[in-house]
């Protein structure tokens, strides 16, 4: 085998329609287990990555120690990647409003809300693309609260050298035991660590199993409490937390995902072409691997494939 043969991610989806395999959704996943040992590995998962939204409990963790004082509802919101849903608008409204902020001051670019039927139903009211609406705009609330409580920059607030985001820096590496291995530039503007799949479910179990007066703990503890805030009625994260015990889940953009579990068994994946299509099977797979079962598990992996308006096929874990 080749160097580059090697290096190509292993199938972790397949697609299947009418009983014919059309596609596959390739992939690097780690699964580890309480004692964090790595327990599976199928690709590789020591190349760093970039998070994207994953990364989100870690921000809303540096937003804290920078003495922001969020709980509740308005912390889930700062770790969010929300649908847009009414009950997240009003609360981001809230947020800026409490910290003498307004939608003006955001620097995440105007969007229509991220579920789809949200955003039908805002448009359909003659609703168009807005800083609030968009789904970091929670993210985006508490690090310029921050920045007010700090007297720190604004404007610059997303700026890689600026002190929160130096902050959001030390904690990811706190959290997953690597250093940063490259910053980008997110979808919101925010700054991306980078780093590996196995140091993103390493961050995610220390979560889990930090003191519950950490900050990390208490950014697990109000994301679980309040998962609708998170994500949506409608998503995959939100169904997760309700239903599994002690779960913290959060997907991110270019379909990558990781979640804990309050034991400390912990997994993250991100499939290669970045399909989100293929997230809920990898991640009903790998939750079952882990010991996790029940309808929420069903639920998230059924993926449908129509044909004519009717399910045809379907797109299944491999693994």
């Amino acid at each position: 085998m080749t160097s580059t043969e090697s290096a190509i991610p292993p199938v972790l989806a397949e697609v299947v329609r009418s009983g014919f395999v059309e596609g596959h959704h390739r992939g690097s996943l780690v699964l580890l287990s309480a004692d964090g040992g790595v327990e599976l590995a199928l690709g590789d998962v020591s190349r760093p990555v970039f998070p994207r939204s994953s990364n989100k409990p870690m921000q809303a963790a540096a937003a804290l120690r920078a003495g922001l004082g969020l709980s509740g509802e308005r912390l889930a919101l700062a770790a969010a990647s929300h649908s847009g849903e009414g009950f997240h608008l009003d609360l981001v409204h809230k947020m800026l409003a409490e910290h003498g902020l307004s939608a003006a001051d955001l620097r995440n670019p105007a969007d229509l809300p991220l579920d789809r039927a949200e955003a039908e139903t805002y448009v359909a009211a003659g609703g168009v693309p807005d800083r609030v609406t968009m789904n970091c705009s929670g993210k985006h609330t508490a690090m310029l609260a921050a920045c007010v409580l700090n007297d720190w920059p604004r404007d610059s607030y997303l700026d890689p050298g600026h002190p929160l985001q130096q902050l959001v820096r030390t904690g990811v590496e706190s959290a997953s035991g690597e250093r940063v291995a490259a910053v980008g530039t997110d979808g919101c503007g925010a700054p991306l660590m980078a780093i590996s799949l196995t140091g993103l479910a390493r961050a995610f179990r220390y979560f889990v199993l930090a003191d519950p007066a950490a900050p990390e703990r208490q950014v697990a503890d109000a994301m679980r409490a309040h998962p609708e805030y998170v994500a949506g009625t409608r998503r995959a994260d939100t169904w997760l937390m309700r239903e599994v015990p002690g779960a913290l889940s959060k997907m991110g953009a270019e379909a990558v995902q990781a979640v804990a579990l309050a034991d400390g068994r912990a997994l993250a994946f991100k499939i290669d072409d970045g399909s989100a299509r293929a997230l809920g099977p990898v991640l009903a797979r790998a939750l079952t691997l882990l010991g996790v079962d029940g309808p929420v598990v069903d639920r998230i992996a059924d993926v449908p494939l129509l044909g004519g308006g009717h399910r045809v096929g379907e797109i299944r874990a491999t693994f």
